[in-house]
């Protein structure tokens, strides 16, 4: 059998086969024959400025393209500088292998360069962590750490190797890539399901992410459309029913949250941004009966006793349960009050929106700019959102119209993944929009890497929301006690000449009139370009929940 060069080109190899086509990295001597095997097997490097982009870029990699990412980071603090990135893939169920470098098996124990035992520390953030045990095998053990990373319910998964077997030969890995078998519901669950529906009035479905992930979006338009069902998307669950759709309830989130007599959630968790899957309540109603659905049984709902759960793969649940309702003889006239009471609802806030949207207030309201953007978007745009208050906003008034085009950090919450983000989108999304929502908190971590963007050619659209504070603390401290630490920014900061030191472009807009044109601009422009928007501090996005 013809031997591979070195352990490199195995490893490259077998990303390769699994679909990987970016290998996201920040350069680093102890990962050399993992660059060399990406020339020898011509996949694309991209090398960032900070190992978080190179973690970020290979998340959203997974999550726009729903094939696994790819991150190489060198040894020591190069795979700490990832951390942050790795734990957001996890709490985000997004399929990354990490390959990181490792000091010298040789040396090791005597104090070399980097010298650190990785994988203890990425055990708890991921779904596998380990050394690769020996050059002749990295094939393999590569290929483990791919199929484990896609293998429901997804997640993050790191190896790291020693240099010396780095750059040691290394068998050719014959890949045998394998796609998971679907995982079929349980059928007495979703009959139990069904029952619910049928004996419910107020029913209310929520998509998560892993329903885009799972590739369930179609059958889980299909089955809302088919049962009359209003939905209530998070996350990437976003875009499933597009904008303006007739069962599209989310401007009626507090009504339907807190009268549904039925939530049914599917394929994200029952967590803070879901009121911890606590549902009615509200204006006499009593608490509403909640089902959890998830793409694997350890994703299931384990503070809360929901009344109903199943666990499979996604499109077979929404399939089957679909059968199950018809034999249950659920009747979809029987929400259609229900259904028209939310839909009129929506409507009306989306009406009482449209001064705020226009507005002319000096300084200038938040909502303006959404209004002005929405103008500007294309059906197709990506739209990341990477902050705070502003990017609240955006959440509530940037409805995508196609599935698979928002990305946030997920409830992980971390800042910084913007760039890493766009970066990605760029990339996975040739000839869309990608725009970037920034807030000024969140560009102070990773606004470096938009030397990434001019070095690499991906025109961005970056707007950040200027209001010279970390609105999320400094409001909630000043109501708490009365004064606030450690929340002060500089006012109108002037990011956008980071930007076009970088060698990109930038303005910025103080005045609601500017922000129309200078978006257009930024648009137009077809470099990686910031318009920074100074906007009222005084302004605090009106938010139900904290998270704690």
């Amino acid at each position: 059998m013809e031997s591979a060069k070195h352990a490199g080109d195995a490893a490259v190899a077998v990303s390769k086969a699994y679909g990987v086509e970016t290998m996201f990295t920040l350069s680093g001597g102890h990962v050399f024959p993992l660059y060399d095997g990406a020339v020898h097997e011509e996949m694309r490097i991209l090398d960032v400025r900070h190992e978080q982009s190179a973690v970020f870029a290979a998340e959203a990699t997974a999550r726009l393209t729903r094939k696994p990412g790819l991150a190489v980071l060198t040894a020591g603090p190069g795979i700490t500088n990832g951390v942050s990135g790795v734990a957001t893939a996890h709490f985000n169920g997004s399929p990354v292998v990490v390959m990181g470098g490792r000091a010298p098996q040789s040396r090791w124990g005597s104090g070399a360069l980097q010298e650190m035992d990785h994988p203890p520390l990425l055990d708890p953030i991921t779904k596998l962590s380990f050394t690769a045990s020996g050059a002749e095998s990295v094939g393999h053990e590569v290929e483990m750490a791919f199929r484990t990373a896609v293998a429901s319910h997804r997640g993050p998964v790191f190896l790291d190797f020693y240099m010396d077997h780095l750059f040691s030969p290394s068998p050719v890995h014959d890949v045998q890539t394998q796609t998971p078998s679907p995982l079929e519901p349980d059928p007495g669950d979703l009959a139990g399901i069904a029952r619910l529906l049928a004996e419910a009035e107020r029913p209310v479905l929520v998509y998560g992410s892993d329903v885009w992930m799972e590739r369930a979006e179609e059958a889980a338009r299909d089955f809302a459309e088919t049962w009359r069902l209003p939905v209530i998307p998070n996350g990437q669950g976003r875009g499933i029913l597009p904008s303006g759709h007739e069962l599209l309830v989310t401007r009626a989130r507090g009504l339907a949250f807190g009268q549904a007599d039925l939530v049914i959630v599917v394929g994200t968790p029952l967590d803070f941004r879901l009121g911890y899957g606590w549902f009615g309540g509200k204006d006499g109603a009593p608490l509403a009966r909640v089902v959890h659905i998830a793409d694997a049984p350890s994703q299931l709902a384990t503070h809360m006793q929901p009344a109903a759960s199943a666990a499979g793969d996604l499109s077979v649940v929404f399939w089957s349960l679909g059968a199950a309702c018809g034999e249950a003889g659920v009747k979809p006239d029987n929400y259609a009050p229900w259904v028209t009471k939310l839909s009129d609802t929506a409507a009306a806030a989306i009406a009482g929106d449209a001064e705020l949207l226009a507005s002319d207030s000096d300084p200038i309201h938040p909502m303006r700019i959404y209004g002005e953007l929405g103008k500007i978007l294309a059906d197709d745009a990506v739209v990341i959102g990477d902050g705070g208050d502003f990017v609240s906003y955006a959440g509530k008034y940037v409805e995508p119209r196609q599935p698979g085009n928002w990305l946030d950090p997920g409830p992980y919450g971390c800042l910084g993944t913007g760039l890493g983000y766009s970066i990605a989108a760029r990339l996975a999304r040739p000839s869309s929009q990608v725009v970037l929502l920034l807030g000024d908190g969140a560009a102070g971590f990773s606004l470096m890497d938009v030397d990434t963007l001019v070095r690499h050619r991906l025109p961005v659209v970056m707007i950040c929301g200027n209001n010279g504070i970390w609105g999320l603390e400094k409001h909630p401290m000043q109501l708490l006690y009365g004064y606030d630490v450690a929340a002060e920014l500089q006012p109108q900061c002037r990011y956008d000449q980071v930007v076009t030191a970088l060698g990109g472009g930038g303005e910025l807009v103080t005045k609601p009139s500017e922000i129309g044109p200078a978006l257009r601009r930024a648009f137009d422009s077809g470099i990686p370009y910031m318009v920074n928007i100074a906007t009222d501090p005084q302004i605090a996005y009106p938010r139900n929940t904290t998270g704690v």
